[in-house]
């Protein structure tokens, strides 16, 4: 570089730096403080650009300074570069042929951060803070993966098969999935149907931007208006905040407070229910579990704080924290944390995080399934006196941090668990069989059966389809294991059908399948609804 482009440069970074600091001066950030430190980090590029003994990249170097600030606060907030501010956003406002995970790139690598519901990835059982180290065997760990790369190795053709080699702390081993890739789904919205006359079902993967439209039309489309609701929040870590409380202002009259927002910058806001919601009378259950996080726990703290239904479930995540998405100079963004949430009667259920320490926050999260951990029993949970509120109506004992506790604990069930059935999950044998099947017998099944109806009551895994999928199982490396089927057998079946099923109709179809023949939860709920006198006197009263 020339003396006089040195001199130019200099320039150009005092008078951005004397830009900022009047910006920083707007919003009350303190002087002296604010410019030694500007001034510190500007003459620092300043050093390395004129005087530095290789070529550098500088709009690199200072993303990096970004992602590394970032990540020195909490976990929650983070760097979204101009080039992948579209693609973070597709899982709430778009799709894509890929397999399906919201990720983040942290120390070179690729950490999932949540499988998006109904994607490829949670349908072979990858799961959040799981770390992607290989792509059909090229390593992408520790090789200064981008974002750009990384999208090109996990989206592809609907259909095509990807190997994904990967980490999981939690057992401190290397796991093996091959996946199929597929549409991503853009509805928020994966299945609402009605149990019975009078009780309805709608389970909500995510707060989108087109949630409260999809919520609506599931309720038009019920033959009556419910007179009991399931809304399952299994899994919905979240998404767009507004959402959240426009979901739970559904179940509330007037003038009750759904949430309120408060941080050390940022001016309380609160946010009132406004009295024209979908269902504000009626027996209402949410299911909630370790998936569950942020605008999930607003609508179900709201539910649980005014006594307005029953939460079934397993402790939600604990992520209390809301972020402000802030536009920086070159078309990038991030995502800052700006203040906390807290329920009606005051709650922040937020989890425990020291700043920096994303590593140690996701690894408590993971400590609930170790042997012995809180999703088998509450035995193994702690909530401390010091976080105890009561609810708001009939005065029951509630708990703050750590997420929300259900008021009916359901164990995690792994009766039906084997290695084998394992094994079918993460190779993703039974999507593949089940989707060669379908070309196969796709136009005799839509005649054989008139609608979901006649196909839930008629249809069977036969013995002779069993067993084609053992054998196509072995040809894909998975050898037969017959003390193990007598473990899984029923469940494979369930699975097999749900597939077939959500091939023929929709994923509305595959979980009537799936809940009704394998979920404890969902059967819970169901009991509740019929014995609701009993149970609003013992759980709400």
């Amino acid at each position: 570089m020339t003396k006089f482009k040195s001199v130019i440069l200099f320039f150009v970074m005092v008078f951005t730096l004397q830009s900022i600091q009047v910006f920083g001066q707007l919003r009350g950030a303190k002087p002296s403080e604010f410019d030694r430190a500007l001034n510190k980090y500007a003459t620092l590029m300043y050093y390395i650009t004129t005087s530095y003994v290789d070529s550098t990249n500088i709009k690199d170097l200072v993303d990096k300074a970004v992602v590394s600030t970032l990540s020195s606060l909490d976990p929650h907030s983070t760097y979204i570069s101009k080039e992948d501010y579209d693609a973070m956003n597709e899982p709430l406002q778009g799709n894509f042929n890929g397999i399906g995970i919201e990720f983040n790139i942290l120390n070179d690598t690729l950490n999932v951060i949540s499988p998006v519901v109904g994607g490829p990835s949670e349908r072979v059982g990858i799961l959040a803070g799981d770390r992607i180290i290989a792509v059909d065997g090229e390593k992408i760990a520790g090789v200064q993966l981008s974002n750009d790369k990384a999208y090109k190795l996990l989206r592809g053709p609907k259909g095509s098969k990807v190997n994904l080699s990967i980490y999981r702390k939690s057992s401190n081993s290397d796991l093996d999935f091959e996946l199929i890739r597929d549409k991503i789904p853009i509805n928020s919205v994966d299945a609402a149907y009605e149990v019975k006359p009078g009780l309805a079902y709608i389970k909500l993967a995510r707060f989108a931007m087109t949630s409260m439209d999809e919520i609506k039309e599931a309720f038009a489309k019920f033959n009556e208006q419910p007179k009991a609701l399931i809304l399952d929040l299994r899994g919905n870590s979240g998404g767009v905040l507004p959402t959240g409380i426009a979901v739970a202002n559904q179940f509330f009259d007037s003038d009750k407070l759904l949430v309120y927002t408060e941080g050390l910058k940022a001016p309380k806001m609160i946010e009132l229910s406004t009295g024209i919601g979908l269902f504000k009378t009626g027996k209402l259950i949410v299911l909630i579990d370790d998936g569950s996080a942020s605008a999930s726990e607003i609508v179900a703290g709201a539910v649980q704080d005014w006594d307005r239904g029953i939460l079934i479930g397993r402790r939600s995540f604990g992520k209390g924290l809301v972020q402000q998405q802030l536009p920086l100079n070159d078309g990038s963004f991030i995502r800052l944390t700006i203040a906390r949430y807290h329920t009606p009667t005051g709650r922040v259920i937020q989890r425990h995080y020291d700043n920096g320490s994303t590593e140690k926050y996701y690894a408590d999260l993971y400590k609930r399934f170790s042997s012995g951990g809180e999703v088998f029993s509450t035995d193994n949970i702690t909530l401390p006196d010091s976080l105890k509120y009561q609810t708001l109506k009939n005065g029951r004992t509630v708990y703050g941090g750590g997420g929300i506790m259900p008021d009916i604990f359901i164990p995690l069930d792994t009766s039906a668990y084997s290695k084998y059935s394992g094994q079918l999950g993460r190779k993703s044998i039974l999507n593949q069989f089940i989707l060669n099947y379908m070309d196969n017998n796709r136009d005799k099944l839509k005649k054989q059966y008139k609608d979901f109806k006649d196909f839930n009551k008629r249809f069977t895994v036969t013995g002779d389809l069993f067993t084609q999928m053992l054998e196509f199982a072995e040809k894909q490396g998975v050898k037969r294991n017959d003390a193990d089927i007598a473990i899984s057998g029923d469940d494979i079946r369930s699975v097999m059908k749900a597939l077939i099923a959500r091939d023929l109709f929709s994923s509305t179809e595959y979980y009537q399948i799936i809940n009704s023949e394998r979920d404890n939860v969902y059967k819970k709920a169901i009991e509740v609804i019929d014995k609701w006198d009993y149970y609003d006197k013992t759980v709400l009263h």
